[in-house]
């Protein structure tokens, strides 16, 4: 996945395994291992964790788990329509104090909006297939609420990866102006990677 994001140009790729409520050391330490193999690289690999169906009253712990062995950044998979996902997920995500990103909130609520806002959590505009059905919707409430929206490809496999071009028309496609462009693929970006490298 590093490898085929720097030939696509990338700065830098955040790999967030799925995880619940498991012990996430061992997965994170692997992949500081495989990272350190980058560092006289210019490219950046990152190591963090998707948080996956977990119980929102757990969602807080279970990210504090997670910093504690390691993840650089934190996401917690949102309530994407396309997959059953418990109710009050991204309320939990992003009142947990601990969370980088809400990867596809779905039906996001203008309420939830500010809060992320409030709370310095970026919402995620998906290039996945499902978790995409909600793009627009999350776009428009996000900027409603001047909550920080993010182009993410929610890749599985290395040919998943989203080269800039077409991030940027999937940002425009998703309904975000041309105005905010920049902000959403390079400003947002660039603010959680000096997030992540001063935690």
């Amino acid at each position: 996945m590093w490898n085929e994001a720097e030939a696509l140009a990338h700065r830098a790729l955040a790999l967030t395994d799925h995880i619940s409520l498991e012990d996430p050391r061992s997965l994170l330490d692997r992949l500081h291992q495989e990272a350190r193999a980058w560092e006289d690289r210019a490219f950046v690999p990152v190591v963090g964790v998707e948080l996956t169906k977990v119980p929102p009253r757990r969602i807080a712990e279970a990210a504090r788990a997670a910093r504690a062995s390691g993840a650089e950044i934190v996401i917690v998979h949102g309530e994407s329509i396309a997959e059953h996902v418990p109710p009050g997920t991204n309320r939990a995500a992003l009142e947990s104090g601990e969370v980088d990103v809400l990867a596809h909130p779905g039906l996001l609520e203008p309420r939830d909006a500010a809060l992320a806002r409030a709370n310095g959590v970026v919402l995620e505009i998906s290039a996945r297939r499902g978790h995409a059905l909600t793009n627009g919707h999350v776009v428009r409430v996000a900027l409603e609420a001047g909550a920080e929206l993010v182009v993410d490809s929610d890749a599985h496999a290395p040919d998943q990866l989203v080269p800039w071009n077409f991030a940027r028309r999937i940002a425009l496609g998703a309904g975000v102006p041309e105005s905010k462009i920049t902000r959403v693929l390079s400003g947002t970006p660039a603010s959680l990677m000096k997030r992540i490298r001063r935690s």
